[in-house]
């Protein structure tokens, strides 16, 4: 224990530091005073070993010595550069040290120059994303000094920060900037900054004036900050681009500067330039525009030039906005109608046929004004128009428009343009040497979303390979271990490929044989599997742990069930030559190894090899004949099962029971294969394998098997049973329906693996399309939209029980028109017309006569029909069709019907 002597005779440094640890806060800057520059040198020294010290400790008392130490080291720093340094350490950042004001003592006793230039070195530096900043600081220095006002990112957010800082009795935002003399440098700084949208929008307070983006447009009116400079520098900020929010506060922030028709005028450039940009600031550009143009204040040139950028716009809305902008132009001067028909016949191209026929209008209208010098021109353009206004457009234009191609031969039909069958990728040959495999590890491990073909080409080659050299494999994949550590205490989520470390760790020597042998007796738990393993975690799970303990002890020479292709499918013929190498080796296969490659073994064999697989001799080769011979695994039928509001079953989504949101969906349901197919001794699949094949149900408990929150599908999971799409569809429906009705993303991008896959495509594989077509996400219907064309190549589209599924879905909201109608809209545009009307035919019985007609996309999923019958050629009448026809009314619906109707009848 120290003594009050030994205290006495302590020097400054240790009084110093006694003073961090003890908690004396106060008494630093006395102490600091006392020092003289080698005995801060001295001091600075002492307190960086102490900060070390501290950075491990986290708790309250550590904290608080942090602070302390933040004081006494910005005290020791001669130079401002460490100075600067020191404050930006981001173990100071977890309390608001800035604000305390013994450290504001010990920097204003620093000299002027010194305390100048650790402010521009604070300011310069970049802003944290987290913890306390240093603003309180660098603020008190620039107000006491005078000195110049950093406009640096890190002191223009804290200063916003600390200005919205408001509480109590208050004035409002804009009249505590209007008293601040630093908003005239940093308001217009404000504009550089980007995920500033949320902050410019929050309102403070009750009061005008109490959000900044009102406060920026009172400032600018009464002049405190120089108006032109931020009109100038909220336009060039918007053109810029960046964040949605950000983009739409800076336009909120534009309209509360409330730019006069003259100083639009003269920034007409700028607005012509937001026309290319987001939709909400090419509405705004496009009204202000033409407001303009109404009053005369722009060149006429202006509205051709703003034509041609938003007539090739996907918004309905903005182009419909032009064309009655370009009509307006025409009514109140004719001597315009050239230009005005030529600007609105590049909408004769537009992918939206009511569009088309709208800029037809415009042109027949003002026609006989633009005279006989545009015809030529607008014959060219109407070209691309729909050939369902050919025949009017060549009456307008006094020639035949289209060249007979656009409309289908009834006799001859349409031939789709459909992608070639993909063909899957086949595996290389097997790994042949320790350092390919070590290099092969490394860059399946460092991947993402390891490929099915790199896992099971390192997986068998770690078994392969140990069994010759155990130990100069262990000694070459040590380098990948120390960079991609394995615990080994168990698994928080479901089990991935990189748990390929668990086979890597045995070939090291790292887990006791014991633990493998434990487990397998059933004796012990499996570091692979956890509360959330999924059924497919379990599979894998399962032949990693098997994979272990051949390493370990069975040291058999390769795994019967690696792929021959990345698709999971394995040849028939390799794998009857695998078994009979094993029994020539003598050697007894693993029971996950088998009852995998029996699930992916194709079994439509040629009579040679099932003959060679009937010589086989041993229990697995005998199994392997009988699968071949029986067919393996049969395939299971789907039942259609409908979850709706009082009917049935109401459905929970995978977050738990939203039971405020009721929901309508049809999935499936499959009687699962029980016991599973028995080999002729009386051998069965392994149980995880029977898990994954067990029956589907439509309860939440079931679906919950499959995954969980964290549920996310890979590649392997499809390469567990790549012979039958149609169950793994049943077993993921939910995923894919909520990329529809619940706006998740990400499923919808293994349709095009289910739509490769072998098997039969029933319900459950078309019911999982069409969510995937009615998906929330463009990247999701794009995928759909692949997976359909991929189905079609390979004539595994059922087209009408794909349309009769996707009526009965938009009938009841599950999946919504106008995604759906993108998504088929993007199949037919790639030439695959027949593949969509085989589609929507089937699908009209439930769009137009269970739908709501007034339901939105409705009239473009008909209108997109119109078009696919009449160039395919399509004839016939459809009940629906007709009765919707024959409503009253002038609505796009019935407009539509009757337009389908007419070709349907030729």
């Amino acid at each position: 224990m120290s003594t009050t002597a030994d205290a006495g005779r302590q020097g400054p440094v240790d009084e110093l530091l006694t003073a961090v640890r003890s908690g004396r806060l106060a008494r630093i800057p006395e102490l600091l005073a006392a020092l003289d520059p080698a005995q801060r040198r001295s001091g600075l020294a002492a307190l960086k070993e102490l900060r070390k010290e501290l950075r491990q400790d986290w708790s309250r008392e550590a904290a608080e010595a942090r602070g302390r130490l933040l004081v006494a080291g910005v005290g020791c720093h001669a130079g401002p550069a460490g100075a600067a340094v020191w404050l930006a350490g981001s173990d100071f950042a977890d309390r608001p040290w800035a604000r305390n004001s013994v450290l504001h003592q010990v920097i204003e006793a620093q000299p002027v120059e010194w305390q100048v230039e650790v402010v521009t070195r604070l300011a310069a530096r970049p802003a944290r994303n987290q913890g306390w900043s240093m603003y309180p600081v660098m603020e008190a220095v620039v107000r006491r000094t005078g000195c110049e006002v950093p406009r640096g990112e890190t002191f223009v957010r804290g200063w916003m920060d600390r200005t919205g800082d408001l509480g109590g009795a208050r004035p409002t935002l804009a009249e505590k900037l209007r008293e601040d003399a630093f908003t005239p440098v940093l308001l217009p700084e404000l504009f550089e900054l980007a995920d500033v949208g949320w902050p410019l929008t929050l309102r403070l307070g009750p009061r005008p004036g109490d959000v900044w983006t009102e406060a920026i447009g009172e400032l600018a009116a009464a002049g405190v900050v120089d108006r032109a400079e931020v009109l100038d520098r909220c336009l060039a900020r918007l053109l810029r681009g960046g964040r949605t929010t950000d983009q739409r506060a800076f336009l909120e922030v534009l309209r509360e500067l409330e730019p006069t028709p003259g100083e639009y005028a003269a920034r007409v450039r700028d607005l012509v330039a937001l026309l290319d940009g987001p939709s909400v600031l090419a509405g705004h550009a496009q009204e202000v525009l033409a407001g303009l143009d109404e009053a005369g204040l722009i060149e006429p040139e202006v509205l051709t030039e703003a034509s041609a950028v938003v007539l090739f716009r996907t918004e309905k809305k903005l182009v419909r906005a032009q064309l009655a902008w370009l009509d307006k132009a025409a009514r109140r001067a004719p001597d315009r109608s050239g230009p005005v028909v030529l600007a609105a016949a590049e909408a004769f191209g537009h992918p939206d046929v009511a569009l088309q026929e709208r800029a037809l209008n415009v042109v027949a209208r003002h026609l006989k004004a633009a005279g006989e010098a545009v015809v030529a021109e607008l014959r060219t353009a109407a070209e691309a128009l729909n050939p369902a206004h050919h025949r009017r457009a060549g009456d307008l234009l006094g020639a035949p428009v289209g060249d007979g191609d656009g409309d289908g031969d009834p006799e001859t039909g349409w031939n789709d343009v459909l992608p070639p069958v993909p063909e899957p990728r086949r595996l290389g040959a097997p790994i042949g040497s320790v350092g390919e495999l070590a290099e092969e590890l490394s860059a399946l491990l460092a991947g993402r979303e390891p490929g099915v073909a790199d896992f099971e080409r390192v997986l068998d080659g770690l078994v392969r390979l140990s069994r010759l050299d155990r130990k100069a494999l262990a000694e070459a994949v040590e380098p990948v271990r120390r960079v991609h550590r394995w615990n080994g205490t168990g698994s928080w989520g479901d089990c991935t490929p990189g748990e390929i470390l668990h086979v890597v760790a045995a070939v090291a020597g790292e887990t006791a044989p014991r633990t493998f042998w434990d487990h397998f007796r059933g004796k012990g738990r499996s570091p692979l599997r956890g509360a959330r393993t999924t059924v497919h975690g379990a599979v894998l799970a399962s032949r990693l742990e098997e994979a272990a303990w051949q390493v370990v002890q069975a040291r058999v020479p390769y795994l019967l069930a690696t792929p021959t292709d990345a698709t999971g499918a394995l040849d028939a013929a390799v794998l009857v030559e695998r078994i009979a190498g094993y029994e020539a080796a003598g050697v007894t296969p693993g029971k996950a190894d088998l009852s995998q490659a029996l699930l992916r073994v194709d079994v439509r064999v040629e009579e040679a090899v099932l003959k060679a697989a009937e010589a086989l001799g041993s229990p697995a080769g005998r199994w392997l004949a009988h699968w071949l011979r029986t067919g393996g695994l049969p395939g299971q039928s789907s039942e259609r099962v409908l979850f709706a509001p009082g009917k049935g079953v109401r459905r929970a989504n995978a977050y738990g029971d939203r039971w405020w949101e009721e929901i309508e969906r049809i999935a499936v349901a499959q009687p699962g294969i029980g016991a599973g197919p028995k080999g002729p001794g009386g051998e069965r699949l392994t149980a995880e394998l029977r898990a994954l094949l067990d029956g589907t149900e439509p309860s939440v408990a079931r679906a919950r098997k499959v995954y969980d929150w964290s549920w996310r599908a890979i590649d392997h999971w499809f390469a567990m049973l790549p012979r039958h799409r149609e169950e793994l569809a049943a077993r993921w429906l939910d995923p894919f329906a909520e990329c529809a009705d619940r706006d998740e993303r990400g499923a919808a991008r293994y349709l095009p693996l289910l739509a490769e896959a072998g098997g039969p495509a029933g319900l459950a594989l078309h019911l999982a399309l069409a969510y995937g077509l009615g998906a929330r996400h463009a990247e999701d219907r794009t995928a759909a939209v692949d997976a359909l064309l991929v189905l079609a190549a390979r004539g595994d589209l059922d087209g009408t029980l794909l349309g009769r599924e996707l009526g009965a879905l938009v009938a009841c909201g599950t999946v919504l028109a106008g995604r759906l109608g993108a998504a088929l809209a993007l199949a037919a545009e790639t030439g695959a017309r027949a593949t969509v009307w085989s589609v929507l035919g089937a699908a009209l019985p439930g769009l137009l006569g269970e739908a709501d007609p007034s339901t939105r996309g409705l009239g473009d999923l008909i209108a997109l029909a119109a078009d696919c019958a009449r160039r395919t050629g399509a004839r016939g009448p459809v009940a629906e069709v007709t009765a919707a026809a024959e409503r009253g009314g002038s609505g796009r619906v019935v407009k539509e019907a009757r337009a389908l109707r007419d070709v349907l009848a030729g």
